[in-house]
């Protein structure tokens, strides 16, 4: 049984590792030459850190939970947003959709060998159809009131805690306990660059239970219908719409 434990320990090793250093079109066998980060992210990015004390103040947030319907294929996904663990990053999703951020956008990234990983999307560029799908997993929204790049920090929430830990990985800030919000089958999480405070409009729906990935991305919710939909997602396929169905008014900005 040894090494069976092993080669299901290194294949989780693998992918998490191919979540951190493949691009947008990025799979385990191009990870270990790539600069990329994260499910996805552009690793020239440099964006200013964000504290819980500092300009996190500017960025929408979550009071509460919300439910966002997006349409794929025809087909409707349910996604049951949580502000209560994840304030900042549930408001930045929330703020997104309720603007049409998504509306057109492609999933650029979908991983299911060899085993069920996660599908991508949330790169503005892909509504052109002239962006090249290689160039896809570089780009973040644009804030039309400052014409810069929106990011957010990285923010996990220990189970136990009454806050989030902001802009460190679990790993990074030694701490033992499990998140409030963990990568089980149909978590919705945000990617990101090696920079904890990358995370910006790409995000990603977990295939399976990915627990190594716990403590390193934040989980901002989770799928409640239609995770059928989302298991026929292909390279490509697009959000036909995304509506904030529920809890709009607990958006804050």
């Amino acid at each position: 049984m040894k090494p069976l434990k092993i080669r299901q320990g290194l294949l989780s090793i693998l992918l998490a590792v191919a979540l951190m250093v493949a691009g947008c079109n990025g799979s385990p066998t191009e990870s270990a030459t790539s600069d990329n980060v994260n499910p996805v992210g552009d690793s020239t990015v440099s964006p200013v850190a964000q504290t819980q004390n500092s300009s996190m103040s500017n960025l929408p947030q979550l009071e509460g939970k919300a439910t966002v319907v997006m349409t794929v294929n025809g087909s409707p996904i349910t996604i049951e947003v949580d502000g209560t663990a994840a304030p900042v990053t549930a408001g930045n999703f929330v703020d997104l959709v309720n603007q049409g951020v998504y509306d057109g956008v492609a999933f650029h990234r979908v991983v299911r060998e060899p085993q069920p990983f996660v599908v991508q999307g949330g790169d503005p560029q892909s509504k052109d159809p002239n962006v090249p799908m290689a160039r896809l997993g570089t780009g973040g929204f644009i804030d039309p009131g400052t014409s810069k790049e929106r990011y957010i920090p990285l923010e996990i929430q220990p189970a136990g805690e009454e806050k989030p830990l902001y802009s460190k990985t679990f790993e990074e800030a030694r701490i033992k306990a499990q998140p409030k919000l963990k990568h089980s089958r149909g978590a919705v999480a945000m990617a990101r660059s090696r920079l904890p405070d990358s995370a910006s409009s790409q995000f990603y729906f977990a295939l399976a239970d990915l627990p190594f990935l716990d403590g390193s991305y934040a989980v901002f919710g989770y799928v409640t219908d239609g995770m059928d939909v989302i298991d026929n997602i292909q390279q490509g396929d697009r959000i036909e719409s995304a509506k904030v169905v529920e809890g709009l008014d607990n958006l804050k900005k």
